[in-house]
């Protein structure tokens, strides 16, 4: 009895290591596969409604498309050292345009209109992420990184805080200023929760989105810091730093991506049938086949 009650025990912690090392989500033993490696820092991964993703090499100042068949090409030079971006409804690309702390709408064309430049007259820290909510309201996180390309040290602001920005509105909103630092962000399909990772304090928090915007029910999620973050269909958040760490709507992780380079800095889905992870990572970018799917 007690060799069988050992041996049901060794069924069961393995059985338990292999949904937390391959929860369905991908094929056991897929790997990331190198797309290239010519970048200085990658950022800002999101795909449009046909799957062609779009991301940026800040440092290069420019923003890339990757298509669905697989090639690369320039989008748009003089980017505004784009980093964090996300697509509205009618198919901007909504970027955080740090060279000048600005948040820029930029047209299927690369046309730019300038959407933010400033929180009542003092300049932002330097937008870094952003998520469009299915209304077309914007939350921008703002931490403070100091660039070699600003002439200023130090801050124009009292803190790194989370915005949020009314459709058709000029003016962003606090929502919430208890960050060390925020990063990285994204939102439920449905517009009703918001995931906002603060790098600085080592957690990631969920909250509940009320209909003007406003946030409520400030909720740890998981004690994990993240940069770039994106969710699939099933609600997992894919969380970046050290490769990408894959957290159940529970809070509980279920795996985990390691990906051969120093910095894991973002990700999307992307692909004719948003199945391909895409991340990008220092001076490259990685696909991975997946059996879940993004989200709009």
């Amino acid at each position: 009895m007690k060799k069988l009650s050992a041996l049901f025990l060794l069924l069961a912690v393995s059985c338990n290591v292999f949904a937390q090392d391959a929860p369905g989500l991908y094929e056991t033993g897929t790997k990331p596969q190198l797309v290239a490696k010519q970048f200085s820092f990658t950022e800002g991964p999101v795909a449009d409604k046909h799957g062609n993703i779009f991301f940026t090499d800040q440092p290069n100042n420019k923003i890339w498309k990757y298509d669905t068949d697989g090639k690369l090409s320039v989008f748009l030079d003089s980017a505004g050292r784009s980093n964090g971006m996300d697509f509205d409804k009618k198919g901007n690309l909504i970027s955080c345009a740090d060279a000048k702390d600005e948040l820029w709408s930029i047209s299927p064309k690369g046309k730019v209109t300038v959407l933010l430049k400033d929180y009542e007259g003092h300049l932002f820290n330097g937008p870094n992420d952003v998520w469009v909510r299915p209304d077309g309201g914007i939350y921008i996180t703002d931490p403070y990184y100091q660039r070699d390309y600003w002439t200023r040290k130090k801050s124009d602001l009292d803190g790194q805080k989370l915005y949020y920005l009314p459709k058709g509105k000029h003016k962003a909103i606090i929502v919430d200023d208890k960050f060390v630092r925020p990063n990285g962000i994204v939102g439920t399909p449905d517009g009703k929760q918001l995931y906002v990772a603060d790098i600085g304090d080592n957690k990631t928090y969920r909250y509940d989105i009320n209909k003007d915007g406003s946030l409520s029910n400030r909720t740890l999620f998981i004690a994990l810091g993240s940069d770039g973050m994106t969710i699939d269909e099933k609600g997992n958040i894919y969380l970046c730093g050290k490769g990408v760490t894959i957290v159940n709507p529970k809070g509980e992780k279920i795996g985990h991506i390691d990906i051969d380079e120093p910095w894991s800095a973002n990700i999307c889905f992307g692909g004719k049938n948003r199945d391909v992870l895409f991340i990008t990572a220092s001076k490259a970018v990685y696909t991975m086949k997946m059996n879940v799917k993004g989200v709009d």
